[in-house]
């Protein structure tokens, strides 16, 4: 009788070894996030502020057009926004596709401004932003080339304060066609963003100081003055 007790005892002793094995494997294995489509195919969820937007189809995507509604351009403030309110993003990845050109009747040096915002506040008080300069991208200016690129923050950091505080620390270089798809990559990990462009596995501009620090709020797909923007295949990674 003894030796069938002390049987079990070996059986239960080696099955509670195997799950205390297994589950180490598992704590090592670390977890895979997926990438989570945001729909772009209505204005459902959306807070639409000083642009007007519809979905439609745009050289063979779904895709929301955003355009300029701002009656005096040049005195408005960078907050043109379709805000997704159920997004909820401190760190992480986001992905996008994007096109943008100077939409009809633009403003003079519209240059087709199109980009995300992240940690958007709930009032729209602030936020971070990239942003595109598409028809900089193929200029004849190497000084237009070399503003393609931008990261803003709302409202204390617009990029003329930028470019004059802290020349070429927030601006930056890519090779971008007027209302052609782009894809954008948003990396956001602390106080710290990266924005890829075309795919490349090296950033195209790093920004080491979010000057709203480490923040959380919802995404947006933002626009400049006098621009026409298309946006499809938005994901976010978290």
């Amino acid at each position: 009788m003894v030796a069938g007790i002390q049987k079990q005892f070996e059986i239960v002793l080696q099955c509670f070894c195997m799950m205390l094995f297994r589950l180490s494997i598992l704590l090592m294995v670390p977890m895979v996030a997926s990438a989570q489509p945001v729909p772009l195919s209505s204005l459902q969820g959306m807070n639409v502020n000083k642009v007007k937007a519809e979905p439609v189809m745009y050289k063979g995507k779904q895709a929301l057009r955003v355009t300029d509604s701002v009656a005096d351009a040049q005195a408005a403030n960078e907050d043109r926004l379709v805000v997704l309110t159920a997004t909820d993003f401190k760190d992480g990845v986001i992905e996008v596709e994007l096109a943008g050109e100077p939409g009809v009747g633009n403003v003079a040096g519209a240059r087709g401004f199109t980009g995300i915002a992240f940690h958007v506040a709930a009032d729209l008080s602030k936020f971070e932003c990239f942003y595109l300069r598409p028809t900089n991208g193929r200029a004849d200016d190497q000084v237009r080339r070399n503003h393609s690129l931008q990261y803003i923050s709302f409202p204390g950091f617009p990029w003329q304060k930028l470019r004059k505080e802290f020349p070429e620390m927030y601006e930056s270089y890519a090779d971008l066609v007027p209302g052609e798809w782009t894809k954008v990559r948003i990396e956001v990990s602390g106080v710290k963003a990266k924005l890829f462009v075309n795919g490349v596995s090296q950033s195209s501009l790093l920004v080491n100081d979010l000057k709203h620090g480490e923040a959380r709020g919802a995404i947006g797909l933002w626009i400049g003055p006098g621009t026409m923007a298309h946006f499809a295949n938005l994901k976010i990674t978290k």
